[in-house]
């Protein structure tokens, strides 16, 4: 039997161990309790050392010691991989974006668009306010950010056409149904429908409650004698997931309005201010990831919600 806390090398160990019939556990390291110190001492025997201790209480059934990561087939986290690299490819295209208009705004150009079909064409035409071309040096910096663009574009693209692919030639095959199902409801893109069945909503999750818990969308209470706060989202969850349900659910209002669950919404919020609006669009999206968890799982439709003709 052998314990490890999660980290950069992933989970290849705990399956090539499991592979050879060796018990193997991976300890999520945020659900390890340490002292809250200012100066704690912190070394690899001292952390070895409260590693096996809270392992040997996990054993034991007190599961408050620490709790275990679900260790991913090699193929469940090779399918995560396409839309964490769109979302980092997308990141890359707007700070060059930013920096081309950043080098232009220097020279008095603001109605340059770079991501533009002709915008390199475009660029070579570009004049100052006094007249005069763009200065050698600035001009070859935008060339090649230019090109990195172009080249950034394009590795998107060529993520989107893959994956539209592979959901023509196998649509029934893997979680290719559920993104399937969740992309016939309106208001739900192919992306977003990709992110939230290979994030969370393909793992075996416990009930709703775990759901919400995983996407980090549930409370954080401060109650202390006879002070009752509460400080918002809790945030321990999958940041992506998070990210994205709460954008769905703006979007959700807009495309959604017959539903029961964008109803509810304008019924809490109907004379609340810009606050109570954010605090409860959080709500929405937590109701709306529960019901999408039951759709994928049980067939049940959320009561309202309009779909596209399969």
């Amino acid at each position: 039997m052998l314990a490890f806390e999660a980290g950069r090398d992933g989970f290849w160990l705990a399956r090539w161990l499991r592979a050879r019939n060796i018990e193997a556990y991976v300890i999520h390291p945020n659900s390890v309790a340490v002292s809250r110190e200012h100066r704690r001492v912190k070394t690899d025997r001292l952390d070895t050392e409260l590693l096996k201790r809270v392992f040997l209480g996990w054993l034991r059934g007190e599961s408050d010691h620490c709790s275990m990561a679900a260790i991913p087939t090699l193929g469940e986290e090779d399918a995560r991989r396409p839309n964490r690299e769109r979302e980092n490819l997308l990141g890359e295209r707007t700070r060059i974006v930013n920096r081309v208009k950043a080098c232009l705004v220097r020279f008095g150009v603001r109605n340059f668009k770079p991501t533009l079909r002709k915008a390199p064409e475009r660029l070579e035409a570009l004049r100052t306010p006094e007249g005069g071309p763009l200065p050698p040096n600035s001009f070859a910096e935008l060339r090649r950010d230019m090109v990195r663009l172009r080249f950034v574009m394009g590795q998107i693209k060529e993520i989107e056409e893959t994956r539209l692919q592979r959901l023509e030639n196998t649509p029934n095959e893997g979680s290719h149904a559920m993104v399937r199902l969740l992309a016939r409801v309106i208001g739900v893109g192919i992306e977003t429908a990709d992110m939230l069945v290979h994030e969370i909503l393909s793992r075996n999750l416990r009930d709703q409650r775990a759901v919400a818990r995983y996407a980090g969308l549930t409370g954080s209470p401060d109650e202390s004698g006879k002070r009752r706060r509460e400080k918002g989202l809790a945030r321990a969850g999958n940041a992506r997931v998070r990210r994205g349900m709460i954008q769905l659910a703006w979007r959700f209002l807009m495309f959604q309005k017959e539903s029961a669950l964008a109803q509810w919404y304008r019924s809490v919020t109907n004379e609340a201010r810009g606050a109570i609006r954010k605090t409860m669009i959080v709500a929405l999206a937590r109701k709306l990831l529960i019901a999408l968890w039951r759709m994928v799982r049980t067939g049940e439709i959320p009561q309202g919600v309009a779909l596209r003709t399969a």
